[in-house]
Order: structure tokens, then C-alpha cells, then sequence
């Protein structure tokens, strides 16, 4: 009988992967808490919580429950003229922790379509005003998905490079330097100064797929501050930063101006079933509300606000507010610090950075890049420790479940030690 792996090999197409290159997929099983286990019976930690979803660990009980007492009442139902509890219930609470200003929430499917909606928000608001902003900014080497508004907004680079032609022109701003900012917020009040910038696009704090690139809250608050200046929209994408990755639940608590628009996704639902969520300001859906049905916004998915997803979410807000969540991002916090610390002088470590759970250790190599033969090698090696790593180029990272252990954390450590030793 055929393996799950060899099955696959026939009939898949895997995401961001070379498929001649990297022709069988591990056939996961069963996950429980931080492991996978696949159908040999091998139990691999998760370090990258399944590209950045997961928040409280694999099959966690309470959100099985959840989902399953909803999906025996009401699995779906279209949401254009429609409502239903569980809709209304994420999208309170979502509010009630979100930014302030905020007072909106409209759902997608996912990250890219939660920042496409936010895009369509910003341009559209200012035609429903008769004002001529129609330019977009972004930050250089930004990533904010796939779908074609989404690559538009994100930095140039082998993600977009087949597409180019057929994306919007954006600008993008410097990404800031680590001890001068100041070329960056020069170039973006430049810009912002034309009067005809609708929104500038930021991921805050964190650059996830651009190598886990890190920059400070001062300067995302004079970025947001200049935009209030000159009457641009902000719109935070926090679809990774979000849920406490980076220690306070959002990336823009750590700041005093707060966006306009919002976007949420991956740990929405503690990694159990994908959402997108756009979270506006009540002047921006006021621009749409009109008796002009030329003014209201031409966007929607067919499992928009999806109940059975509402409650996933529900249940993983009830466990991420929980006391005991918040004691474990302050533990994996202090660990990660510890850790950068030990490491810091060694001569197989170009750079090091931190932001709340999320722990970035770039590896010294004379071709930095995206596509570094490195990345096969560490990949390589973090299987063989029964660990899940997903370098990005020559950059490793940490970014687990909120439960993981000192213990299982201590392992991947020493792992990541025995790495650097070998290279």
C-alpha cells in the first residue's frame, strides 16, 4: 500500500517549493501540542508554530470543542444580508483589544485578502470623497502576500519578480537603519508632502518574510505620526506581529498613534482554520456609507465571517487573554534574551535580533540572500534534530507556540548551538 508521502508525489503542488528540487512532502499524521508527528511515528517540534499560525499548540482541546459544537449548529451561511452570533461576538471582542479608533471589522479568508481589502479601502475612501490620493507606500523589502494588491505593496524581490509588469507602481521608503533612521522618515515626508499619497502600508516592528528584519517603536511612531501630519492612511499589517509574537498582543501597542486601518490573519484562530480580518476606523466606513451604491465596497468571499471559523477564533481569544498565555510569551520572552546573550560573540553569527517571542540568528555568509545554498543545509540538519526550522535564506528563526517548554526550548537551542559549531 502507498505511503501518505508517495501519494502526494503524484497528485500535489506543495507552496514556495521547488518542486523538482524538493519532490516528497513529510506526511503529517497527528499534532499535539508543540509536536507533529508524521506517519512514521516521528515527533517533530514545531519551532516556526506552522508558518507563524499556531498560538497554543496542535489539536488543542478547547478549540475542538469549540468548533465542533458550532459546526453541529450552523456550519456556514452567506454573509452579504446575513448575520449570525458568532460574527458578531469575534468582531466586539476583536475591538475591544484592537487599537484604539478602530470600530469596524469586515472579514476575508486570509492574510493577503485582509490587506487587499485594506488597499481597496484606502483608495476607494478618498474617490468616495472626490479627493485625488492615489499613490500607495510602502516599506523596501516589505511582504504582505501573494495576491496581486498584496504583491504590488511588497518589496521587489524574487516573491514578485515573474509579475512585475502587471503590478501598481508604489513607492518605497528605506527600511530604517539601525542607528539613523532619519533617511527613511526624510524620504517619507518627502513623499507624503505631494498631497496625493492615500495610505502608506507598514509591517510594524517586524519584517517577517524579509529575513525577520526588526526596527524600533520610536520610529514606527514618527512614521505614523507623519502620516497623521499630512493626511494619510496608516494601515498597519499585523498579520504576523499580531496575538503577542511580539510580547504586548498587538506590534502598534507599542506605540501612541494608532492606525487606521488594520489587518489580521495567521494566529486569528490559533492556527486552526484561515481568516483575514480588516479593522477600520468609523470616518473610513462612514466614506462608504451612502444612499450612491457606486460608493460601497465591491468586495466579498464566499465564506465570509464563516461561523465554524468565528468560533475558532473565539476560542483561541479565550485562551490567548488567559493569564497563563501571558506568562508564557514573558518566559519565552526571557529565554530567547538569554539565548541571543550566549551566542552573541560567535564568529558563525552575523546578527542576532529579538522582538517579543520571535528570535531572528543570521548566519555570517559571503552571498546573503533568499536563495543561499545555506538555507538547504540548515534546513537539513533541524530535521534530523526532529525540529520544524523554515530558514529564510541564511537566517534562522524562532517563532514557536505560546506552550512550548524551557525544556523543549533548551533543545532547540543546544541544536542551533551544534549548528553553528559544525558551520
Amino acid at each position: 500500500m502507498s505511503t501518505i508521502k508517495e501519494r502526494d508525489r503524484q497528485v500535489i503542488w506543495h507552496p514556495y517549493t521547488a518542486m523538482k528540487a524538493w519532490p516528497e512532502a513529510i506526511a503529517i499524521v497527528k499534532g499535539e501540542g508543540v509536536y507533529l508527528i508524521d506517519e512514521n511515528d516521528n515527533w517533530y517540534i514545531d519551532a516556526i508554530s506552522s508558518w507563524w499560525v499556531n498560538l497554543h499548540g496542535h489539536a488543542h482541546p478547547y478549540l475542538a470543542q469549540r468548533v465542533s459544537e458550532q459546526i453541529a449548529l450552523l456550519e456556514h451561511c452567506m454573509f452579504a444580508g446575513f448575520t449570525h452570533e458568532p460574527a458578531v461576538r469575534l468582531a466586539e471582542r476583536l475591538l475591544e483589544i484592537l487599537p484604539e479608533g478602530l470600530k469596524k471589522v469586515f472579514y476575508s479568508d486570509n492574510g493577503s485578502t485582509a490587506v487587499e481589502v485594506a488597499i481597496k479601502m484606502a483608495l476607494q475612501y478618498w474617490t468616495n470623497k472626490g479627493i485625488k490620493k492615489n499613490k500607495l507606500l510602502a516599506l523596501q523589502n516589505a511582504y504582505h502576500g501573494d495576491t496581486f494588491g498584496a504583491m504590488a505593496v511588497s518589496g521587489r524581490s524574487v516573491f514578485t519578480e515573474a509579475f512585475t509588469d502587471f503590478l501598481f507602481e508604489v513607492d518605497f521608503i528605506p527600511f530604517p537603519d539601525k542607528q539613523d533612521s532619519s533617511y527613511s522618515l526624510a524620504t517619507l515626508e518627502r513623499l507624503l508632502q505631494n498631497g496625493d499619497v492615500a495610505a502608506f502600508i507598514v509591517e510594524p516592528l517586524v519584517q517577517g518574510s524579509a529575513g525577520m528584519q526588526m526596527y524600533d517603536a520610536d520610529t514606527l511612531e514618527l512614521y505614523f505620526s507623519l502620516c497623521r501630519k499630512y493626511g494619510t492612511l496608516i494601515i498597519a499589517d499585523e498579520v504576523m506581529t499580531g496575538f503577542g509574537r511580539t510580547g504586548p498582543l498587538f506590534a502598534c501597542d507599542y506605540i501612541h498613534t494608532h492606525p487606521d486601518i488594520i489587518c489580521l490573519s495567521k494566529g486569528l484562530t490559533g492556527g486552526a482554520m484561515p481568516m483575514g480580518v480588516t479593522a477600520t476606523t468609523q470616518d473610513i466606513f462612514d466614506a462608504f456609507y451612502d444612499d450612491d451604491k457606486l460608493k460601497m465596497l465591491y468586495h466579498g468571499h464566499s465564506y465570509t465571517a464563516n461561523p465554524t471559523i468565528c468560533a475558532a477564533a473565539l476560542a483561541s481569544l479565550d485562551l490567548l487573554l488567559q493569564d497563563s498565555c501571558t506568562e508564557n510569551r514573558k518566559r519565552i520572552i526571557k529565554a530567547h534574551a538569554a539565548f541571543a546573550a550566549s551566542i552573541s560573540n560567535h564568529p558563525a553569527v552575523a546578527d542576532i535580533r529579538q522582538m517579543g517571542t520571535i528570535i531572528a540568528i543570521e548566519i555570517a555568509t559571503e552571498t546573503p540572500s533568499y536563495h543561499n545554498s545555506l538555507r538547504d543545509v540548515m534546513y537539513r540538519f533541524f530535521l534530523s534534530k526532529k525540529i520544524i526550522m523554515r530558514p529564510l535564506g541564511n537566517i534562522i528563526y524562532i517563532l514557536p507556540p505560546y506552550c512550548i517548554s524551557d525544556e523543549e526550548l533548551d533543545y532547540i537551542y543546544r541544536s542551533i548551538t551544534e549548528l553553528l559549531g559544525s558551520l
